[in-house]
């Protein structure tokens, strides 16, 4: 029984080690890796993410999820150290809600966020900054995406 504890105690550590050290992404196609270069996805792909980035359920998720940590972080007063992964994810929400088609990744370090990859517009370039701004702990923000249209 001992053995079996330890083993499902050693899985567990195994697993949530190995999903802290993921890139939260807008989609799957967005770089994985900070070194990755970004590329620009096919007509289709863009489409593809764009309809399920504006249906209404997704909407409602991604809105769901962000007014849940900010809930959760007016319950322990607003001035909590917000964790990177929670930093990750809930800038990468907003971006997917509100950049449709865009393939982006997003690392958060001591409140440092850094956004990687594509967005089909200048537009939406300049919206990136502002938007992961809007996020309570986020510090200071670099943009290390670029424009790439569809093709």
């Amino acid at each position: 029984m001992k053995r079996l504890t330890t083993a499902l105690l050693g899985g567990f550590l195994l697993l949530g080690a190995v999903a802290c050290t993921e890139t939260a992404q807008t989609n799957t196609e967005a770089p994985d890796q900070p070194s990755d270069t970004a590329q620009a996805p096919d007509a289709g792909t863009a489409q593809d993410t764009q309809d399920d980035a504006t249906s209404e359920i997704r909407r409602n998720q991604l809105e769901s999820d962000i007014r849940a940590r900010e809930q959760r972080n007016e319950i322990t007063g607003g001035d909590a150290d917000r964790a990177d992964g929670d930093l990750e994810s809930e800038v990468r929400s907003k971006l997917e809600a509100n950049l449709p088609a865009s393939q982006l990744s997003v690392e958060a370090e001591d409140g440092a966020v850094t956004v990687r990859g594509t967005v089909p517009t200048e537009e939406q370039l300049a919206r990136i900054e502002p938007l992961a701004r809007e996020i309570k702990g986020v510090q200071t923000v670099a943009v290390e995406a670029e424009v790439a249209p569809a093709q």
